[in-house]
């Protein structure tokens, strides 16, 4: 097979090259294998380490987690564990793990295996926690100890109750690895992934591919294709024109401007749904002027943020309200309101603190997972800005080079950076960027440097309630605090898509931006 594919590749270079002259002139690939277009080069693929959505939708395929969101919604179901107590005070997590199990490298996967994985990334003393570094091992900071009954039977005591536990074990920084694969290959596990889930490492090559091949043993089917290609086209103009072409069969986050020219063409299908985003630009609130509230407000009325979703994303998105989006209806508050485009409001507000005609330098991508159209929104952001008085430099990077960037946090000279998150429970995005305790020097990805008391206390309630009805409340009292604190700009909330060929069969996305492809087929 994996002779095959090579020579297919390069039947597919040479058809590329003659796309040059003859347009839309491209071999058909074959029918067990599916191409898909992805927005960047994955960072890595071991799943304790990647943080991007666009590394999740490989991971997810490779690997599977004690539980899963099931197909189509944000509920927990089983998956590697079969079933669950939970103890009434909320303290004591156990788990069943489902028989005859394993990896794709033939060991299995049993109790030590599961802590193993999580011990690899919360014990600074494990002797692989230098495979590291685990941005989001944040997930699982409640956890006191883990123990092993038997082989088949894992026990979590978490320090205090947790209520996004099983969430975040259904989050991709929760499957689970292959210990061996790990004592193999160290810290370049991420190169050589080795999970229990429906496919199976094959290859890697940088900025070219990844291709994964079908498990036959996988626990939960037999998947319909055989090889899944990976492949980063990080230009999305480029991503459209293979698209159309047939170089790829499935298209993630289509081009806003491109989105017309699939929907209503028997050739493709364009799928769409809701899922929680968050489009956002967070401000140094180190440094002047966005040190200042009324400077922080100010940009968020400056901004025509419905222009920008009609006419720059073209109705793909919907104006965001705050750090909460309404995909989760139990913890939103709809009393929130987004701040209206009032130029006017927004110069009186700078006159106020001070900082008109101030100098700003903006931290922009090329692209990236859930960023949208990253450089045309900046390009916008900017000229609404300028109207209100402000100077805005912007500073552009490649996705992978723009994280470590901001991820590290913003320095003095950086004023603002765009920002997207996609998260399955509404304690995730507030709790890893609007913490005190979350500022990148302390491990999270607070990297405006946001700190509001109030909202930190509201957040640790909110995750050790076991009741949703009042965790929903203190969401609502965070989302309202946080939109007046303006620590962002709240600009959009993404209707996800993609484009398949017409070949592709029982292609979904799933609300959590993941990809599972075992039951997808191609005619």
């Amino acid at each position: 097979m994996k002779y095959a594919l090579h020579k297919w590749f390069a039947l597919l270079w040479m058809c590329a090259c003659c796309l040059m002259v003859t347009p839309r002139v491209f071999a058909a690939s074959p029918a067990n294998v599916l191409l898909i277009g992805q927005v960047a080069e994955p960072q890595s693929l071991d799943p304790q380490v990647a943080t991007a959505a666009n590394d999740s939708r490989i991971l997810v395929n490779i690997y599977d987690g004690l539980v899963r969101n099931g197909a189509g919604k944000l509920d927990i179901e089983p998956s590697l564990a079969e079933r669950w107590e939970i103890s009434a005070e909320g303290l004591t997590y156990t788990f069943h793990l489902r028989p005859n199990v394993k990896f794709q490298d033939g060991s299995p996967v049993n109790a030590e295996a599961v802590k193993f994985t999580f011990e690899r990334m919360l014990d600074k003393q494990n002797p692989y926690y230098s495979t590291g570094p685990f941005p989001l091992s944040f997930f699982f900071s409640t956890i006191d100890h883990i123990s092993t009954p038997d082989a088949s039977t894992i026990v979590f005591s978490l320090k205090e109750p947790f209520a996004p536990f099983l969430s975040n074990l259904a989050t991709p920084t929760g499957l689970i690895v292959s210990p061996e694969a790990v004592k193999k290959y160290g810290k370049e596990f991420g190169r050589h992934p080795v999970g229990s889930g429906a496919f199976g490492f094959s290859e890697w090559q940088s900025n070219q591919r990844v291709v994964l091949n079908a498990n036959a043993h996988y626990w939960d089917g037999k998947p319909e294709l055989q090889t899944l290609v990976f492949r980063p086209i990080t230009d999305g103009n480029t991503r459209v024109a293979e698209m159309l072409s047939g170089g790829i069969d499935t298209l993630v986050e289509v081009p806003p401007d491109s989105v017309k020219l699939f929907a209503n063409n028997p050739k493709f299908e364009l799928h769409q749904a809701v899922g929680p985003h968050v489009w956002y630009v967070m401000l140094n609130t180190q440094v002047p002027p966005f040190n200042d509230v009324r400077v922080r407000q100010a940009v968020n009325y400056a901004i025509n943020k419905q222009s920008m979703v009609d006419n720059i994303l073209q109705g793909s998105a919907a104006v965001a309200d705050g750090p909460i989006p309404s995909a989760f209806g139990w913890a939103h508050s709809n009393d929130v309101k987004p701040y209206p485009y009032d130029p006017q409001k927004a110069r009186e507000l700078l006159k106020a603190a001070g900082a008109e005609g101030a100098k700003l330098t903006f931290y922009v991508t090329e692209g990236g997972s859930g960023m949208l159209d990253p450089i045309p929104m900046a390009t916008a952001i900017q000229a609404d800005l300028k109207a209100v008085g402000l100077d805005v430099s912007i500073q552009t990077y490649e996705w992978n080079t723009y994280l470590s960037k901001v991820n590290a946090g913003l320095n003095k000279q950086t004023n603002m950076a765009e920002m997207a998150w996609m998260t399955n429970d509404p304690d995730t995005l507030p709790f890893l960027t609007l913490r005190t305790q979350a500022w990148p020097d302390k491990g999270g990805f607070n990297s405006g440097y946001y700190s509001n008391p109030e909202v930190d206390a509201l957040l640790e309630k909110a995750r050790s309630s076991t009741s949703q009805e009042e965790r929903g409340r203190l969401y609502q009292q965070v989302q309202a605090l946080v939109h007046q604190d303006a620590p962002w700009i709240f600009v959009a909330n993404w209707k996800q898509n993609a484009v398949t060929s017409a070949r592709v069969k029982n292609f979904a996305l799933q609300p959590n931006f993941t990809l599972l492809l075992n039951h997808v087929s191609k005619q």
